[in-house]
């Protein structure tokens, strides 16, 4: 149980010979209030409804159960962006990658501007630019972050059709060679 004193006087002619009267403590009992906050935090504790997580939605494509069954893109409608170490981004237009191009998240010409560049291209060339795909791949040097970058240039630039894909063998190696390498076809994704 709390108290609340006050100080006492009166009884000590201090005061010109005139006596006090002898004040009494006051008590205060604070058990109630303190109740009282214990029912209040239980009662917002249990009735507040807290986030609930949000997930991205991930279409998977049906797996061709023959070569014929795989689905032909035209191969001007791709751009295919490989996400390396240093926060490198290594991207070229097409199916065939012999001449890959280096640029980098956060500048101009980055992936953005270059995203923004092959839309307007392709709204000249077929009047759509919903038209585009593009292929994310990432290398064993990249970081997640760089996926979660990409992924939120996707939402960004409005691509709706995009899809994740393991790095090619050729396209390492034309990695390692500053960008220059062999023809890769990776027609039929």
């Amino acid at each position: 149980m709390a108290e609340l004193n006050t100080a006492e006087g009166g009884g000590k002619k201090k005061h010109g010979g005139k006596t006090r009267s002898k004040k009494m403590s006051t008590k205060v009992d604070l058990t109630p209030m303190v109740d009282l906050a214990f029912l209040l935090i239980t009662f917002f504790m249990l009735t507040t409804t807290l986030n609930k997580p949000n997930a991205m939605e991930l279409n998977m494509p049906k797996k061709a159960e023959t070569p014929d069954d795989k689905v032909r893109i035209n191969q001007e409608l791709l751009l295919n962006i490989i996400l390396d170490k240093d926060n490198a981004v290594w991207w070229y237009e097409g199916d065939v990658a012999s001449d890959l191009k280096k640029t980098v998240f956060a500048n101009e010409k980055g992936i953005r501007d270059i995203i923004y560049w092959k839309q307007k291209k392709l709204e000249r060339t077929y009047g759509n630019k919903d038209t585009m795909i593009c292929i994310i791949k990432a290398t064993d040097d990249a970081n997640y972050e760089n996926m979660v970058d990409a992924l939120d240039e996707m939402d960004i630039t409005g691509i709706k059709r995009y899809a994740m894909q393991d790095v090619q063998p050729p396209e390492l190696e034309a990695i390692k060679n500053g960008g220059k390498g062999t023809v890769v076809n990776n027609n039929g994704l």
